[in-house]
């Protein structure tokens, strides 16, 4: 029973800037057989990071209770622009220089001495929203993921779309307000600069160093947090606190906008729309998005075939899609 079960058992790393979250699932129904969480540490450099990456997987594994042959592959998602067929990380701001142009696939490959391929985490996460999420059984989806920034992965034809230079589904980086906010990415009027979480903050910010009261700053202080946080900014907009609804209802406002934009290239059957705000605060957070796109398709019959739904997979989607995304590619 045990040796059925490892003949499909795969590995998925989503690797991000705070933390590595490495996970072995059964790929016949995405059942998570063992997991590992370690900090990334990515001040330490590329190199250790990769070292790290190798910890959480081996421990992952040993939580399994799977032998170490049973694993087939192991898939890893990082938070940047990368190049799967070269098995390198193009370039990764949030871990620092010395993962541009790093031979990942190939360093965890030496360590762990088997198969091993990476995407970007937001396609990655795509992937698992598609195969055991919300998006189960569509065949054209685009999962957008709202938080720091903003990422989009595209799912046409039942498979992971990349583009010719894998860079498809960079929807947060679509101009939607020309002229308008600075994005992190040096650009102006972006979708990130204007729906992000990270742009919530920067509107409650500039509002209340304009005077205007808000419980986030007592928030902030209770808490110890620097960031405000998707679950500060729900408690802020549970109370009625005018700062944090308003900044809320203008990046919900944006997100529609940029919903329907996609909507009216691509008409797929389903957005799933993922991220912590989402999740914290659910369908008061996806309606008004739903209704701005709705508003601004050009094609306004049968709106409803295009379904605007939540992600359901949470903080595992990234893992789990690249465990999946792994297992296809091997396949190939």
């Amino acid at each position: 029973m045990a040796r059925s079960r490892g003949e499909r058992a795969v590995v998925g790393v989503d690797l991000g800037g705070t933390s590595i979250y490495a996970v072995v699932i059964d790929a016949r129904d995405g059942r998570v057989l063992g997991a590992a969480k370690r900090k990334t540490e990515a001040q330490k450099g590329a190199d250790a990071v990769a070292e790290r990456v190798s910890g959480a997987v081996e421990q992952a594994i040993a939580g399994s209770q799977l032998k170490r042959k049973a694993i087939r592959a192991i898939g890893v998602g990082v938070p940047g622009p990368v190049d799967p067929q070269a098995g390198v990380v193009v370039r990764c701001p949030n871990l620092g220089p010395s993962w541009d142009s790093y031979p990942l696939v190939r360093e965890l490959g030496g360590r762990l001495d088997l198969p091993v391929t990476l995407d970007n985490d937001v396609n990655v996460g795509a992937v698992g929203e598609h195969t055991y999420g919300a998006g189960k059984g569509t065949q054209d989806m685009l999962a957008i993921f709202v938080g720091t920034g903003i990422g989009g992965g595209l799912i046409l034809g039942g498979q992971l779309y990349t583009g010719v230079r894998y860079s498809a589904g960079e929807v947060g980086h679509m101009v939607i307000a020309d002229g308008g906010p600075l994005c992190g990415c040096g650009e102006a009027g972006h979708a990130e600069a204007l729906a992000s979480r990270t742009a919530i903050e920067r509107d409650i910010r500039a509002a209340m160093a304009a005077g205007r009261e808000s419980i986030v700053s007592r928030l902030l202080e209770e808490t110890g947090r620097d960031i405000m946080t998707a679950s500060i900014l729900g408690d802020a907009y549970d109370a009625g606190d005018e700062v944090t609804v308003s900044a809320i209802h203008r990046a919900q406002y944006y997100l529609g906008l940029l919903v329907s934009a996609c909507v009216n290239l691509l008409d797929p059957e389903m957005i799933v729309l993922g991220g912590g705000l989402l999740e914290r605060m659910g369908d008061a957070y996806l309606e008004p998005v739903r209704r701005t796109a709705q508003q601004h398709y050009i094609n306004k019959t049968e709106v409803d075939r295009v379904a605007i739904v939540r992600a359901s997979l949470g903080d595992q989607a990234g893992a789990i899609g690249a465990a999946v995304l792994a297992l296809q590619r091997l396949k190939r």
